[in-house]
């Protein structure tokens, strides 16, 4: 019995991890490759869009660079990113070259996916290079991105491009055939086939990220993924790269890990999955049920405390008495104007500061529950 959510998406995300395409030594491997290119040729033929998500930049990178290991070093990554991602990207374009089907490659920083401007540019070119019958080729643009602003791992790079290019299903493959509740190959330990809820998660032991000095994501940064997608209503199903071809084919392979929710802003999926606060507001108890209980805006009146340097529109955590932080939002004011407002009504500040001091400090629609809860410790 083949799954609904594969065999009726129109387009699809696919994304492989560096382990599945390169060799031990960290070249890209041209077998490996071929393979993977077959399976979405295949997939192409059957009229679905495709938009590739592809790691193994850095990794192509170390062997003409001479290095054994991936390294540390920002600087380091990026100079074997610059070396590599020629080599990955003419990989693919010569292996779909052979099945008539053209490449474009698509390198992103989170700015392109969180900033209005970039992101509305960054939509309409996928949409052109998917209107020509182009696959687009996408990886974090690592040459430029600083620590800051990197995505973290293209786990999570796919989940926010699914939905920047309104996908129906994300597919995430790597050298894993699926998600178990325990460590693959521990005594007892058996795959979950589907994911429905959080529930069905519970009592699931996440073991620590591989240890491969090639790639640099896990289990965790996977289910992350899967969360980032099935919130805003995109079905994933996570396998290995051997097992692509039956998974993209709709065989009950892996974990299928069903929508949970709806479309919503990419700001509120970025600010959630691929932000860190840039400080922190404190709220009373009264503040604190205003936002979880009520989704309402913050108010100055209901903070009783702030901490770090940030600017108007950066991300910041909103936290409870006890510091456990709760949301995460846009604030509209910088850090050092806050101490001021601390406490006090809006329409008090209307009156000795002006009309700009009257608004919130955090606008509900640019706000965020976390997941973590004063039950959680975070």
């Amino acid at each position: 019995m083949t799954r609904p959510a594969v065999t009726t998406a129109k387009r699809v995300v696919v994304k492989v991890g560096s382990s599945s395409l390169t060799t031990a030594g960290g070249g890209i491997d041209p077998d490996r490759m071929r393979d993977l290119v077959g399976v979405l040729a295949d997939v192409r033929s059957r009229g679905v869009e495709v938009v590739l998500v592809s790691s193994g930049a850095i990794a192509a990178g170390l062997a003409p660079l001479g290095m054994r290991r991936r390294p540390r070093a920002l600087p380091a990554q990026q100079a074997a990113a610059s070396v590599g991602q020629g080599l990955l990207v003419h990989g693919y374009t010569r292996e779909l070259a052979s099945h008539g089907i053209i490449a474009g490659q698509v390198l992103l920083t989170a700015d392109d996916v969180t900033r209005r401007s970039h992101y509305r540019n960054a939509y309409q070119t996928f949409a052109k290079l998917l209107e020509l019958g182009v696959l687009p080729i996408v990886n974090e643009n690592d040459t430029v991105a600083t620590t800051e602003i990197r995505f973290g791992d293209n786990d999570r790079l796919a989940a926010l491009v699914a939905h920047l290019v309104h996908a129906d299903l994300l597919v995430l493959l790597s050298d894993v055939d699926g998600l178990y509740d325990d460590k693959p190959g521990a005594p007892g330990a058996s795959l979950l086939p589907e994911v429905r809820s959080e529930a069905d998660l519970a009592g699931v032991r996440i073991a620590k990220a591989s240890a491969s000095h090639i790639g640099t994501g896990g289990m965790q940064t996977k289910l992350e993924a899967a969360r980032i997608a099935t919130g805003a209503g995109i079905a994933v199903v996570l396998t290995s790269a051997a097992n692509a071809g039956p998974a993209l084919a709709g065989e009950p392979i892996g974990t299928l890990f069903h929508s949970t929710g709806r479309r919503r802003p990419t700001r509120l999926l970025w600010l959630a999955h691929a932000t860190e606060g840039k400080g922190t507001l404190t709220l009373d108890d009264g503040a604190v049920r205003a936002v979880v209980d009520r989704r309402a805006s913050l108010l100055a009146a209901g903070v009783t405390g702030v901490a770090g340097s940030f600017v108007a529109g950066d991300p910041v955590d909103l936290a409870t008495p006890d510091g456990v932080v709760v949301a995460r939002g846009l604030v509209n004011f910088d850090a050092g104007e806050l101490p001021q407002l601390l406490g006090r009504s809006s329409r008090e500040l209307k009156r000795e500061l002006g009309a700009p001091y009257e608004r919130e400090l955090v606008h509900r629609d640019d706000l965020v529950l976390l997941r973590r809860s004063a039950g959680s410790g975070g």
